[in-house]
C-alpha cells in the first residue's frame, strides 16, 4: 500500500508535466530512428552495404552516381528508462533532492511514451539491479513507472527484515537496505544488454558519482541509442565558506572533514 505522500507526488508530477509533454518533449525522440517506412525523409550517396532496393534511380540517372532513400522508421518504439536510486540520489540543497529529479525527468518520458503510443520501461539500480519493468505501453503502466521510482527510498514502503526478489532469467539475489550503498553504471547496462533484443531508446538518469562506465555505455550504444542525462545539485559544485564541516559520503558512509574556507579546496572541488 502506498502511502498519501507518493501518491500525491505522483499526481502532482501528472498535472505539472502534462503542458511540458504536449509542449515541448513528445515526438521529438521518435527522430533518432532511420529506416525503411512511408515517411520520406531525404536522399543521400550510396554506401556499399545499403539495400539496393532503397535506391533511388531517378537521382541516380541525373547525377550519375548512385543515390539511395531515406525514411522515418513508422514503428512502435521502445523507451527504456535506467534509473540511479543509489544513496547519492538523495541528495539535495533546494526544495527536492536529485532522486525527486529523476522522478520527475521519468515522467515527462513516461507521459511522452504514452502520447506517443509507445512502450515504456524502466530498471532501477545502484550497486546492483533493485527492479526491472518489462516494456509496455499504456497510461497505467506510464503511472506504475513514475510510482516506483518516487516511492523507492520511502521508509513506509520498504520491508524491515531481509526479503528475496526475483529477477529475470530466475536470478535471485538478497536484499536490504545497504544494498543502495554503491553506483554500478556498467552494470546496470550490461543488464539492458541482456534482457532487451530489440534496439530501444535508452536513458540513462544518474549523478554519474562511478567508475569505468565509459566504455559500458560506448558498447551499448552500438546497439541501442543512449542518452546520459546528468542529474546535479549545485552545492555540489560549489560549497558555501562555513569553516570545518564534516561530510559523510552518502554511499560509503566515510565522515572526513574539510575546511571550506580554503580557496584552495573549495577550487579543488569545484
Amino acid at each position: 500500500m502506498l502511502p498519501r505522500e507518493v501518491i500525491k507526488r505522483v499526481r502532482e508530477i501528472q498535472v505539472r508535466t502534462g503542458r511540458q509533454v504536449a509542449d515541448v518533449l513528445a515526438g521529438q525522440y521518435v527522430s533518432v530512428f532511420k529506416g525503411r517506412g512511408i515517411e520520406f525523409d531525404e536522399v543521400r550517396p550510396y554506401i556499399p552495404g545499403d539495400d539496393v532496393r532503397s535506391i533511388d534511380w531517378n537521382v541516380t540517372a541525373r547525377i550519375g552516381e548512385p543515390f539511395v532513400k531515406r525514411y522515418v522508421e513508422d514503428r512502435q518504439l521502445t523507451l527504456m528508462v535506467l534509473a540511479d536510486v543509489s544513496a547519492s540520489q538523495d541528495f539535495g540543497s533546494g526544495q527536492r533532492s536529485k532522486r525527486d529529479a529523476t522522478a520527475e525527468l521519468s515522467a515527462l518520458l513516461a507521459f511522452s511514451a504514452t502520447l506517443n503510443d509507445d512502450k515504456i520501461g524502466l530498471t532501477l539500480f545502484h550497486g546492483a539491479i533493485e527492479q526491472y519493468i518489462p516494456a509496455r505501453k499504456g497510461q497505467k503502466h506510464s503511472l506504475r513507472v513514475i510510482r516506483e521510482v518516487l516511492a523507492h527510498g520511502n521508509v513506509e514502503t520498504q520491508p524491515s527484515v531481509k526479503k528475496s526478489r526475483w529477477l529475470p532469467f530466475g536470478k535471485r539475489r538478497k536484499w536490504w537496505r545497504t544494498g543502495r550503498q554503491a553506483t554500478n553504471i556498467a552494470g546496470a547496462l550490461e543488464f539492458l544488454m541482456s534482457v532487451t533484443s530489440r534496439k530501444t531508446i535508452c536513458f540513462v538518469i544518474s549523478d554519474f558519482l562511478g567508475d569505468d562506465f565509459i566504455e559500458a555505455m560506448r558498447s551499448a550504444n552500438r546497439k541501442h541509442d543512449v542518452i546520459a542525462v546528468l542529474i546535479s545539485d549545485p552545492k555540489e559544485r560549489e560549497l558555501p565558506n562555513v569553516g570545518l564541516v564534516n561530510l559523510e559520503d552518502a554511499e560509503t558512509g566515510r565522515v572526513r572533514q574539510y575546511d571550506t574556507s580554503s580557496a584552495e579546496f573549495r577550487d579543488r572541488m569545484a
